[in-house]
């Protein structure tokens, strides 16, 4: 696209936001005009009230089309911008499911401009003879304007009337209507060429144009003094993936560690620091097994009335910052940062620790604004605070004995969350157990003016992990398993697969060594990630390291195969980078194209989790990629070679879907957290 269209499309985005502006004041001078007052004042029939609301809807229909066109421009032009192209049928990151919305959405505008918010179902197709996607919501408009009385129609009729209207698009082969009132769409493969070619030339998968925002990540959350178990992999797995894709997506992402680092608990390890180490002002404990030193001194805690007084005591003057507490503090929470930061290093978890103690200022000052606004209520000594619609139960901010609680210290951390780091979106990550304490957050700190409605809050819930006996996974004594036993585990079974196979005899010991971590931190990372995240799952190793179906080695195996057809060639990326200038991309075979449609869906798929933040959709997303990818392999030769095994005539077009094909799933396990391997 040259710079003079580029500079139209910026210019028509900006008209579009000034009329928004123009529509927004008329929507706010109808507002006044239908207002109790006015009706008895004007005395404004029920029929003009109606067409007054009526009118208002329509304002605001038309403001979310102009929405969308200006979102749309911007994505055009600064995607176009960003690849240096300059062929206007092209957009390299365009989203098929959302430009194929807008472009009915404004032919529907156009053929039925009375019709407010009316429905717009687009899907893909599984059966190629009828297209690639279809609109089938001319059924529903049928039926919506049959409520207005005087329109006499059907539904193909309907279908008709729209296809009309549809815009000219560098997508769209052809539409076609079908049934009752279908209207199939078939996809140009000249389009699906030039996308996957810019990947090609770029050498990497451009991620699809989104409003860019700052967001916060809230995950793992583990406790100072307590190792980390397999209760925190659900959150820390989930939580780094989200992160990935955000990033990936060119969004500014806070990824933040909400440790348990302050409460009651660090008075009985303190006051058990000071008895076991009294000179460890000085010297630095030797405190190996911090699990082991929690259990002791929460065992004393339980049984000892005078340690529990000096526990007691040692909250008080850690609340109150004694610099020998705060020491012995510190050093404690130095031990289990070592132990969080090995298991973090191991997962390739990139995280930012601020803990509870962080918010200990910001709670008392949040406490004196309440109570000086008057939203706090006595309870039975205690104070509380209601959300918006006062139903539910109700936050404790202060307990009767005057210390604070958990809400407390959530209500001060979504303020400084907002009103501090400026976020625009704040994603919680922790069980589905603390969902309704989550709702309860967002009413309380709506109703207190902290969470305005521009700012997106999400509680992204998850079910527990069970052992293969369908309980909660535990050891066979009844304990908790410890998350670093857990990966040792793997990686102790990523190996003897790895030998199963004979690799041992393959690889070299470096390549064994990559293998079996990439394997086992990977298997478990993907078993996480590929169940819907709010159903409980079974931990299963030998699930996990099974070869066939949906599975991290699976794909593992289906990429390092992907790879290995142009390595067998030696042909190299540069090379295939090179030719993706001037071979095109063979797309003529069934099979070729039905890839290439696959494919093609990568911005679909990251679009719609932003929505639902349901990761187990781009891991059915990998696994529909390799299978299409298999039945292209099988039925269309990239490599010919003679009797004797030697290779007699590339394919470089097929050879090139190939490379498109790996890079994509390349970025597809980056946001898994996943590490592929060139060998295996």
């Amino acid at each position: 696209m040259s710079i003079s269209n580029i500079d139209a499309f910026n210019r028509r985005a900006t008209e579009a936001e000034q009329q928004i502006e123009i529509l927004k004041k008329e929507i706010e001078h109808l507002r006044e005009s239908i207002t109790n007052e006015n009706i008895e004042k004007c005395d404004i029939s029920k029929e003009d009230y109606a067409n007054l609301q009526q009118e208002n809807l329509k304002l605001k229909y038309r403001i979310n089309i102009l929405k969308r066109a200006v979102e749309s421009r911007k994505s055009k032009s600064e995607t176009e911008v960003m690849s240096g192209t300059t062929d206007t049928s092209v957009n390299k990151v365009i989203s098929i499911s959302e430009t194929l919305f807008n472009l009915f959405q404004d032919a529907i505008a156009a053929a039925y401009p009375n019709l407010v918010d009316p429905p717009i179902n687009v899907g893909v197709v599984n059966n190629a003879k009828f297209g690639d996607y279809e609109f089938s919501s001319s059924m529903q408009i049928f039926k919506l304007l049959n409520n207005f009385g005087d329109i006499k129609t059907n539904p193909r009729a309907v279908a008709s009337n729209i296809l009309a209207k549809v815009e000219t698009s560098p997508l769209i082969e052809k539409l076609e209507i079908a049934g009752p009132g279908y209207i199939n769409v078939f996809l140009k493969r000249e389009f699906g060429q030039q996308v996957l070619k810019a990947f090609l030339k770029a050498g990497t998968v451009f991620p699809p144009y989104v409003d860019k925002k700052r967001i916060l990540v809230d995950f793992s959350s583990p406790n100072i003094a307590k190792e980390m178990h397999v209760g925190h992999l659900r959150s820390t797995i989930i939580g780094d993936s989200i992160s990935r894709l955000l990033e990936y997506l060119g969004h500014d992402v806070l990824r933040i560690n909400h440790v348990g680092d302050w409460g009651t608990q660090f008075g009985m390890l303190i006051a058990h620091l000071q008895d076991t180490f009294p000179n460890y002002l000085t010297v630095s404990p030797p405190i190996a097994d911090l699990q082991n030193f929690y259990k002791e001194s929460k065992a004393r805690f339980d049984s000892d009335e005078e340690f529990k007084k000096r526990a007691y005591n040692c909250v008080v003057k850690l609340q109150s910052y004694d610099p020998a507490i705060i020491k012995a503090w510190q050093l404690i929470c130095d031990v289990s940062r070592k132990e969080f930061a090995n298991l973090y290093e191991r997962l390739d978890i990139k995280i930012v620790e601020r803990g509870e103690s962080f918010y200990q200022k910001i709670m008392e000052e949040l406490v004196k604004e309440l109570e000086a606004e008057n939203f706090l209520e006595e309870d039975e000594g205690r104070k509380i605070l209601w959300g918006e619609d006062r139903t539910g139960i109700p936050f404790t901010i202060i307990k009767s004995d005057g210390g604070f609680t958990y809400d407390t210290s959530d209500m001060a951390c979504i303020k400084q969350r907002i009103h501090e780091e400026k976020v625009d979106w704040i994603i919680y990550v922790t069980d589905a157990g603390q969902s309704v304490h989550f709702q309860t957050l967002f009413k309380c700190a709506k109703r207190v003016g902290i969470l305005p409605s521009n700012v997106r809050v999400d509680h992204v819930g998850f079910g527990v992990v069970l052992g293969e006996d369908k309980k909660k996974f535990k050891t066979r004594s009844g304990d908790t398993i410890k998350l670093s036993e857990l990966l040792d585990e793997g990686v102790t079974r990523s190996l003897q697969k790895l030998k199963e196979k004979g690799r041992d005899k393959e690889l070299t010991e470096d390549e064994l060594k990559a293998a079996q971590e990439s394997i086992a931190y990977s298997c478990i990372k993907y078993a996480d990630l590929s169940h819907n995240r709010n159903h409980e799952y079974v931990f299963s190793f030998d699930k996990m390291l099974d070869d066939k179906g949906n599975t991290a080695v699976y794909l593992l195996y289906a990429l390092t195969r992907i790879r290995s057809i142009a390595r067998n060639a030696n042909i190299t990326r540069e090379q295939l980078k090179k030719a993706a200038e001037e071979v095109p991309i063979s797309l003529e075979h069934e099979k070729e194209w039905k890839l290439a449609k696959v494919l093609l869906k990568f911005p679909d798929v990251l679009i719609k989790i932003t929505k639902d933040l349901h990761l187990h959709q781009l891991c059915e997303y990998c696994y529909e990629i390799s299978c299409a990818f298999s039945e292209f392999y099988d039925n269309c030769y990239c490599l010919e070679k003679n009797q004797a095994g030697e290779i007699i005539k590339v394919n470089m077009g097929r050879l090139l879907l190939a490379e498109v094909t790996a890079l994509i799933m390349e970025q597809c396990f980056s946001i898994l957290g996943i590490k592929p391997l060139e060998r295996m």
